[in-house]
Order: structure tokens, then sequence, then C-alpha cells
């Protein structure tokens, strides 16, 4: 280990966003390389993942997770090298998912670790396809959308980590899958890449009526990742009973509660879920951990027979995590986005 490895660069949330995050409310700080005390490891950070929900995190408003702390390092899911252990359960060069948070290392007691095999599938997929967001797609889909074949699923944010998964797993359930993506390259991935059987673009100006001729015969499952006038131009297309698992609303994570002018829409919103029995169900992933086993099951075949697919967008370095993560918020990235911390492979 060389000298410029024994100190801990981190990323600390600085102040509260009004609105978009900016660089400003990060602030980056180097400190001691933290030691493991007996029944701990020490890991060396190699991937961050960045997702919408630290959007939340940033913000003091009440949640279902309690936010970040001023001063605090940001949260977030990583994979990791374990560089130097003193717990009977990990050695070193061990790979491990964790959830680190933006910084380089970190200690760990072991409670948070499950071991990565790179040799089944690359490391980063556990931050993707086969991790949070995989599961996500995957538990939100079955449990509450329950696709059934012939019937029509819509998923907005469809080239993301989530909705890449949720169209795919449509498709192999015998569904047919309908995608919304921002801008042409992010349309043709969905639709010649993943296999979607149409794909819409929302910048278009006519974009409803788009998405209504992609779909002649309504909308039997919504997938909501984004909210605001995605979910105007899909809830006119919703058939009877519907279902919607809301899994996000990215559209709306910079605004607050009253930064939405215009008419009171809950009257028809109600009114259309009791005519049309509607269930439209919020749901965080981790309600459906016993579903865990089953889904590292079925998403490794379905990756191996080819039926799944994935993309990564990877930036490189830790300092770079701020910037990205606003270009999430704003749709910039192209696939699950993920920050490359440190090379696989450990210098001396």
């Amino acid at each position: 280990m060389t000298q410029s490895d024994l100190t801990n660069r981190r990323i600390l949330l600085a102040s509260r966003p009004d609105g978009a995050p900016s660089p400003e409310n990060f602030r980056i700080e180097t400190v001691p390389l933290p030691e493991p005390s007996e029944g701990e490891v020490l890991l060396r950070i190699l991937y961050l993942s960045l997702d919408p929900y630290m959007r939340g995190r940033m913000s003091a408003a009440k949640s279902y997770a309690k936010p970040v702390e001023i001063g605090q390092v940001m949260e977030g899911g990583t994979v990791a090298e374990v560089i130097r252990s003193r717990h009977p359960g990990f050695s070193e060069g061990d790979i491990v998912l964790s959830h680190s948070g933006w910084q380089s290392y970190a200690v760990s007691d072991g409670s948070n670790l499950r071991k990565l095999d790179p040799s089944q599938a690359p490391i980063t997929t556990a931050l993707g396809v086969l991790g949070m967001p995989g599961f996500t797609a995957y538990s939100g889909l079955l449990t509450i959308g329950q696709p059934k074949p012939g019937e029509t699923v819509v998923v907005a944010a469809a080239s993301g980590a989530v909705g890449s998964v949720v169209g795919q797993i449509a498709k192999i359930k015998g569904a047919r899958a309908v995608g919304i993506a921002g801008g042409s390259d992010k349309c043709a991935f969905v639709r010649d890449q993943l296999g979607f059987d149409a794909v819409v673009d929302h910048r278009a100006p006519d974009f409803a009526a788009q998405l209504a001729a992609a779909c002649p015969k309504g909308v039997d499952v919504y997938f909501e990742n984004v909210g605001g006038k995605v979910w105007d131009a899909v809830f006119p297309l919703l058939n009877n009973f519907a279902r919607i698992p809301v899994c996000g609303l990215i559209a709306q994570y910079n605004h607050g509660a009253d930064e939405f002018p215009g008419p009171d829409r809950l009257p028809v919103l109600m009114r259309t879920i009791l005519s049309k029995s509607l269930l439209i169900r919020g749901f965080i992933q981790r309600e459906f951990v016993d579903q865990r086993q089953d889904f590292y099951r079925d998403v490794s075949q379905w990756l191996a027979s080819g039926s799944l697919r994935y993309r990564e967008d990877v930036v490189d370095g830790l300092d770079s995590a701020p910037v990205a993560f606003a270009g999430l918020l704003e749709g910039r990235n192209f696939g699950k986005l993920i920050v490359r911390v440190a090379t696989e492979q450990v210098t001396s």
C-alpha cells in the first residue's frame, strides 16, 4: 500500500439543496485512513452506486428513511475489496457488496456485507441489474403489477436501471412492454437492444398522442418512476383494474410541495381510482426481502440465457459524484449510473 493510500477521501453533505442539488451542497474532505478493530474489516471502495433516492436523503422532509445529516458522509451502495480483516468471516481480497457511502475507504463489522463472486458476474452488476435497482424492478412488477400474458405494461424511465429491467421482465412474462424514455438514443436502445414492443419519447411535442397510439388496448400495468407530465399522459389510458406500482417520482424530487401550480386534480384521481377499480401502491424494495433468493436465481438465469440485458454508465473518480448525481436527476445518464472509485486490482 503506497503512502497515498493512507488517507480516506470522502464526500459529505454540506447543505440541504433548495431545488436541484449542486456541487455547493457537498464538501470533500480527506481524513486519516480508518483502522479496523477486532471483528471488523477495512474496505477499499471500488464502485459507488448513484441512485435517485439519494435526493430524498438530502432533504430534511419526513420520508421512509432518515435523512443524511449535515456533515455526514453521503450514503450509497458500494462494491468494495477487503484489504484488511480482523473478522473471521472475511479474508483480504474478498469482494463484497456494502453500503459504505461516498468515500474511498470504510470500516465494517461485516453485518452489512455480502460476498460477491467475480467469476459469476461482473461485480458492478451487484449495484444494478443484480442489485437494488434490479430487485426493485423484479419485486415491484411481479408483486404489485402482476403482469399477465397479453396485457400492456408501460414503464417510465425505460432506459434506466429499474425501468429497463421492468420492461424486459414484462416481456418474459408474456406481456406487451411499452417504454417511455427521453431522447432518440435512449428510445432506440429500449426498442432495439432491450426488445420492448414500443417506445415513446417523452420530449416529443405530441408525446401524449404517441403514447395513446402505442397503447391501443389501454394500459394494464403502469410502473411509475417519474410522475409529472408522464403520469398525466398515462392516466387517461389506464384500464379497469390497472395496477400501478409507484417506485419513484423523479420529476418531482427537486420541487417543494407548493411548487406545482394548477387545479386540484385529487378529486378526479380519486373518482377514477373508484370507477376503474385501480390499484395504486407505493413500495420500497426492502418490503419484499423474502423474495431476494428468487430474484437472484431468476435474474441470473435470464442474464445467462440472454433474455435480460443491461447497460451501465460508469464515470471515473469519487470527485465526479456530485456532478454525475445532479445529471442523474436531469436524465443525463444512460443506463445504471456508477462511479468507479478505484481500480479492481490493488497496486503497490
